[in-house]
């Protein structure tokens, strides 16, 4: 574990554990933590955790099938199968051969563009355009040759037919009925899935006589363009780490900022961007900067990002790019990279970008080009939260347009609320044919299927995590407090679950976890390497669990208000009251003893009472 974690940050010997800079977000004081005994790791900062496979996963933008495989072959270890439905072994068998001749296809191609006089033209417009060679090796850019058949005759010397050829998007069907290669004299730009599998290409013609200028692979068993981003093999844990995707129209665009170090940008081959794709976005990270052309199209997709985005909990930004400028043309030029970072950084919430399109159409000297200003704003502020910055944007709205900011709000009340537009496939369950194989599921890169992030959780829910880290550490005087854990005290299924395992297994809380449950499995990670005996002080399990006792009392009393039960609620009072009093005594008796920490960075919420009732 030690050794697989090191490879990708310093760690330093604490005990058990071992503690660095965590590789998933940036941080310059460390609160990623390794238990080497129990092989888990959690860091206290962005909340990622679980165990080995999923650390390799995340890490190498893998699923748990080919983490098994990566560690397997590393380590000599022979991997086995469990048994499977005959159908769906047959199906893996098909599409592993596929991708074998995809990736067949990808280094062919890749090779004639190295060394194919043919590919000269192909190399001088791509090196004319400031791309390096070495970051378009890295990508696997080549080159289709310009014959019928070259790609149809090397594919049936290795053993795939003709029907296989096709159904990859290689080769297809004349008029005639003849089969013929799909790309010809073209550069190609292979698409890999976040396993880095490829899936498909994107072809580029060479000669202006070739229609159309970029010619993708046709949709089929592999390949869906609208789920799928260009990069996004090599971006996931960049993403993870940098907290956001830079989403960008074309391929050159994407080689060309992860030539200059903008590893965490991603393509969507087009401009329009997809439900399946924010899905795939959102299972990493945010935060979502749209840096794509300037043009009447982009700005269509920006705006339509918006509407496919409602729902999800995303911010999306709009870095604007100048008119007649890509992301490519502009991050190659002297300075260019600099200025790319700034448009970024100085990236607009989609909303505000939205208004100041819609502003600056308006002719503020025509009363009905500043009405239709205002119909046409309305609809976007009213899709802003209640806030500092709708307050701010209707302000901005009513200054531009001439008139008072009572009639913006006055026509805000009348304003539709915008409707989410679903487009596309549901999102692809990537690694699906091979997770099934074992029992076990892909993970986002950087969350292993872990608990929320400590700084996304409730006073309360950091109570019950910091009760259960210290039954871990004193097992002991934890088993007296698990006992008399209830499902009221808890808040979440989720620690329900953790509290019913930790009592059969808190000598040993990782052994026998079911490789099924990443949840379990993230929690456990967490309280396992939170778990320090030296930090739980005389009283600290009493005096939480009191917290979690008048918490539950106090979800009782509402209860009681809602039934319209004041006996009950009485009753329930009475004990409220008890228990308050008995925490201060508590209180009182620990600040006697001295410091009581129970933490180790679990976010332990102390012990002041809880506000009463309403």
């Amino acid at each position: 574990m030690v050794e697989i974690v090191s490879a990708k940050t310093d760690l330093r010997r604490q005990g058990v554990r071992y503690t660095g800079l965590c590789p998933f977000h940036e941080e310059r004081t460390p609160s990623f933590s390794v238990h080497s005994t129990d092989k888990l790791y959690h860091c206290f900062g962005c909340g990622v955790g679980g165990d080995l496979f999923d650390f390799v996963a995340a890490t190498e933008n893998i699923d748990f099938p080919a983490a098994v495989e990566l560690l397997a072959d590393r380590y000599g270890v022979e991997v086995t199968r469990e048994k499977e439905d005959p159908e769906a072994e047959q199906r893996r068998r098909a599409r592993t051969r596929l991708t074998e001749l995809l990736d067949r296809a990808a280094s062919f191609y890749a090779a004639t563009y190295q060394d194919s006089p043919e590919a000269a033209k192909a190399r001088d417009y791509l090196e004319g355009r400031g791309l390096d060679p070495g970051a378009l090796a890295d990508f696997g850019v080549g080159y289709a040759p310009g014959a019928w058949d070259t790609l149809i005759v090397r594919g049936q010397q290795a053993g795939f037919s003709l029907a296989e050829l096709a159904r990859t998007g290689l080769a297809q069907k004349s008029q005639k009925g003849a089969m013929y290669d799909r790309f010809r004299k073209r550069i190609t730009f292979p698409i890999r899935d976040p396993r880095g599998r490829v899936v498909g290409f994107g072809a580029r013609a060479t000669g202006s006589e070739q229609k159309p200028k970029y010619l993708n692979s046709a949709e089929g068993e592999l390949f869906h363009k609208s789920e799928i981003l260009y990069g996004i093999d090599r971006a996931r844990a960049p993403m993870a780490k940098a907290g956001r995707a830079i989403v960008v129209e074309g391929y050159t665009d994407v080689i060309a900022l992860h030539q200059v170090g903008l590893t965490e940008s991603v393509g969507v081959m087009g401009t329009a961007i997809t439900e399946p794709q924010l899905a795939m976005l959102s299972a990493t990270i945010d935060t979502v900067i749209l840096a794509l052309d300037a043009d009447a199209a982009g700005r269509k997709a920006m705006l339509r990002a918006q509407q496919v985005a409602a729902g999800r909990k995303l911010t999306i930004r709009v870095a604007a790019m100048p008119a007649g400028e890509d992301p490519a043309e502009m991050v190659v030029a002297e300075g260019g990279a600099d200025r790319f970072r700034e448009l970024v950084d100085g990236a607009v919430e989609l909303p505000e970008f939205h208004l100041e399109l819609i502003l600056g159409e308006v002719d503020t000297n025509s009363p009905q080009s500043r009405d239709s200003g205002l119909a046409q704003a309305a609809p976007v502020l009213a899709g802003i939260a209640a806030g500092a910055t709708r307050e701010e944007l209707t302000r901005r709205v009513a200054e531009r347009l001439g008139i008072d900011p009572t009639v913006v709000v006055a026509r805000l009340s009348q304003a539709p609320e915008p409707q989410p537009q679903r487009s596309g496939a549901p999102a692809a369950n990537e690694g699906a044919d091979a997770a099934s194989n074992t029992g076990r599921s892909a993970a986002p890169s950087g969350s292993a299927g872990g608990p929320a992030t400590s700084g996304l959780l409730t006073r309360r829910e950091r109570q019950e995590r910091s009760l259960l880290a210290m039954c871990v550490a004193r097992p002991a005087e934890g088993r007296t407090y698990l006992d008399r854990l209830e499902a009221r005290h808890l808040s979440s299924p989720l620690v329900v679950r953790t509290a019913e395992w930790l009592r059969d297994h808190l000598d040993d809380p990782a052994e026998g976890l079911d490789p099924d449950d990443r949840e379990l499995h993230g929690l456990i990670a967490e309280l396992v390497v939170g778990a320090d005996p030296d930090q739980v002080g005389s009283g600290s399990i009493r005096r939480n669990f009191m917290e979690l006792e008048l918490a539950a009392l106090e979800d009782e009393i509402r209860a009681a208000a809602a039934a319209d039960d004041p006996a009950g609620r009485a009753e329930l009072s009475r004990k409220r009251s008890k228990l308050v009093e008995a925490v201060r005594r508590a209180e009182a008796d620990a600040a006697e003893s001295g410091p009581d920490q129970a933490g180790h960075g679990l976010g332990t919420a102390g012990s002041q009472t809880a506000p009463p009732a309403q």
